[in-house]
């Protein structure tokens, strides 16, 4: 594992095992450069650089400032079409005249009359694509910096610390941990990292992978080193070993193709199977969810050739349908056929994560008499559910009890959709009783704290209980979380670069009133909107170009404000090497860059399925500050010329049914542990703390004890009970 990643994921620097020396002079200008990205280096950290030979300490130095400044995107020189914006960006119309005139007027010592201008052009039909001038950047990134003053550094200004950690060996060990026994699923990066980690750290002691995917992937290394799965309990885990085995998809939510198996490994799976099933048929059920992919595997085990393994044998007969397995699902549908919502219950214990993921909708179909019957049931089976299922039930069930202002569906590759909701809303005592019941459960296996400390700033995110409602970034919260925007003018920005086809991204706002109606728009089609101003349409990115979005808080009138980044043609967001969005508070007078990297609050990946990527949602509160709510969403969109006009409408369902939902936040577990008497205090800076204490927040701050405990954004999902 290299030093960067480590520091990327932790803000921890791992220790460097290099001779002792003088480094002293290498520290200063480590914590010089790092100044200018908004970083500040701990004074342990310092020492350490300080006391190095000094070619280590460089080389240490280097990958720090080089992950610290990647973490921001400022790895990256981010141009701007228009060389002065904010300032100097005209009218939409003048300037694609300008391009006109530039293009077609052959004297170019002096301005055409439109009039002129219409004769050069005839009846013919011009691209702004075909014109010289357009979306091509007209000066260098220096002469960029140049037209800029130099930014006014402000006390608003982010400060990030990053601290010194302990060996790279323990630190990569300590990662490994985190990402292997994580109580919720990762994103699709985590996953590839665990999958990294899993070769070289086979050894480290786990005490408990309570995620199905992470299992396979670790079992997938197993299976590479000829060693036995572990943890397999389902056919459908042997499955994903295999799928990820293969460099497929380990959720099972794409098909994979499956190379050939050694004799070894085939034995491995097939035994894995086998054991399964043994004296537990009801395990065959699961193989009809997906038939066709056991069939293909099958044919790559040849379990005909082991007939030790007559259980595996049965697996692959009831995928080609030579046998019968009813499962648990279909044996509970037959009920709810028969009206018998009770009885759906009752067959449903046998599988607790399922009964509680279908509790509305028994709820919903039962009579009064059925409703304690199906909430007996539940209560029966919760303390066999995962934390993660618990508090995803809990949050569906705080929205029940009224009619959604719209049904918003997300898949795990975020995508989403919006319909009515028409299901009838939960009586409201039952939804209390469920709830309680759910808070219960949950307060006794959240974790005692003696004296928990917690920054406010984390109080409204919501908890992580999947990766996938995610991107890897900085600071980057999950999906429904809201933080509080500083600065007097919010600026957008996006970067991208393209693989091996010409691609051309668009970042633009869609400006939404109270009611949640169109407002207006910035993009390349409408440069400037009241006070908001577009940075110039770019459509190339063969070397990676960036757009940026200005939006003076005082001068737009909006109620909402959504960024969004359109494709417009080319590569999607999944195929360009490096796409990204982000945003940066400043003041007015601060001047600077177009992009100022001390300045980024947030910096997120975009590496959705859809052509239209919705990140982030701004909103305007009664007191006039503003809150930004997290998306991490994608829609589908067009295969080109999407642009910010054409969806507007499902955008603008899409956000508010994302707004009106009441999601479940590290707020709601603090309350849990505080009711069930966890002394609770608020952090306050510059106040001293005493004894053990668990600090819970965004970011580590300067003193906390030496011995404190510490949650912060890269552990949050600790907080979600096994």
């Amino acid at each position: 594992m290299d030093v960067s990643t480590i520091i990327r994921k932790t803000l921890r620097v791992p220790r460097s095992a290099a001779p002792a020396g003088d480094g002293a002079v290498v520290a200063r200008q480590m914590d010089a450069v790092l100044a200018t990205a908004g970083y500040k280096a701990t004074r342990e950290l310092l020492e350490h650089v300080a006391g190095l030979e000094p070619g280590a300490a460089t080389d240490l130095a280097v990958d720090v400032v080089g992950a610290a400044r990647a973490l921001v995107g400022d790895h990256v020189r981010h141009n701007a079409y228009f060389i002065d914006f904010p300032r100097g960006v005209p009218d939409t119309v003048e300037f694609w005249v300008s391009c006109l005139r530039s293009a077609f007027v052959p004297d170019k010592r002096r301005k055409a009359t439109d009039k002129e201008l219409l004769a050069l052009l005839g009846d013919g039909l011009v691209g702004l694509l075909d014109l010289p001038r357009y979306g091509r950047y007209q000066h260098t990134y220096a002469e960029l910096l140049a037209a800029h003053d130099e930014l006014i550094a402000s006390v608003k200004d982010r400060v990030t610390l990053l601290r010194l950690g302990g060996s790279l060996e323990d630190e990569t060990h300590a990662l490994y941990r985190t990402l292997a026994e994580s109580a919720t699923p990762l994103g699709e990066a985590d996953l590839g990292l665990l999958a990294e980690l899993a070769d070289g750290c086979a050894d480290v002691e786990l005490t408990a992978v309570p995620v199905r995917e992470n299992r396979a992937v670790l079992n997938a290394a197993r299976l590479t080193a000829g060693r036995p799965l572990v943890a397999v309990d389902t056919v459908l885990d042997v499955l994903r070993t295999a799928c990820q085995a293969s460099g497929g998809d380990v959720t099972l939510a794409e098909p994979t193709r499956f190379r050939s198996f050694s004799r070894r490994e085939r034995r491995v799976l097939l035994a894995a199977l086998d054991h399964v099933v043994a004296g537990n048929e009801g395990k065959l059920g699961d193989v009809n969810r997906f038939s066709r992919r056991f069939k293909r595997l099958g044919e790559y085990l040849h379990p005909h050739e082991y007939p030790r393994f007559p259980n595996a044998r049965d697996v692959f007969a009831v995928a080609r349908g030579e046998k019968t397995a009813q499962s648990t699902a279909g044996r509970a549908e037959a009920a709810f056929a028969a009206d018998d919502v009770a009885g759906a219950a009752a067959i449903l214990t046998a599988a607790p994560g399922m009964l509680l993921r279908s509790l509305d909708r028994l709820l919903r179909n039962a009579s009064e008499a059925e409703q304690d019957d199906v909430l007996d049931a539940a209560a029966k089976v919760l303390g066999s559910v995962s934390g993660r299922v618990l508090c995803s039930v809990r949050e569906h069930l705080g929205n029940r009890a009224e009619p959604d202002a719209a049904r918003v569906f997300t898949t795990r590759g975020r995508r989403a959709w919006v319909t009515e909701d028409t299901r009838p809303p939960l009586p409201g005592d039952v939804v209390t009783r469920a709830c309680a019941l759910i808070d219960a459960e949950l307060t006794s296996r959240l974790p005692r704290y003696e004296h928990l400390v917690v920054d406010p700033a984390v109080l409204d995110v919501a908890l992580p209980l999947s990766g996938k409602a995610s991107e890897d970034g900085f600071a980057v919260l999950p999906r429904g979380s809201r933080s509080h925007v500083d600065g007097e003018v919010l600026r957008f920005f996006t970067h991208w670069r393209q693989t091996s086809r010409s691609t051309d991204f668009d970042l633009s706002a869609l400006l939404l009133d109270a009611d949640f109606h169109y407002a207006g728009h910035v993009s390349w089609t409408n440069l400037r909107d009241g006070g908001a101003v577009y940075s110039g349409d770019v459509t190339d990115a063969r070397d990676g170009a960036s757009e940026f979005i200005d939006i003076p808080r005082d001068s737009v009138s909006a109620a909402y404000v959504v960024p969004q980044v359109n494709i417009y043609s080319g590569e999607g967001f999944d195929e360009v090497a490096e796409s990204m969005f982000g945003w940066m508070t400043r003041d007015r007078e601060q001047a600077g860059a177009p992009f100022e990297a001390r300045t980024v609050r947030t910096r997120s990946d975009m590496r959705g399925g859809g052509r239209v990527a919705l990140p982030i949602v701004f909103a305007r509160c009664h007191d006039g500050s503003w809150t930004a709510t997290w998306l991490h969403l994608y829609l589908t969109g067009s295969p080109n010329f999407n642009r910010v006009e054409a969806n507007r409408a499902g955008t603008a369902g899409l956000v508010r049914g994302m707004l009106r939902r009441r999601y479940l936040t590290v707020a709601h577990l603090v309350g849990l542990m505080r009711a069930a008497g966890t002394k609770v205090t608020e952090w306050e800076p510059g106040v001293e703390l005493d004894g053990p204490v668990t600090f819970l927040g965004v970011h580590q701050p300067d003193g906390l004890p030496d011995a404190a405990e510490v949650i912060t954004l890269d552990r949050l999902n600790r907080l979600v009970p096994n």
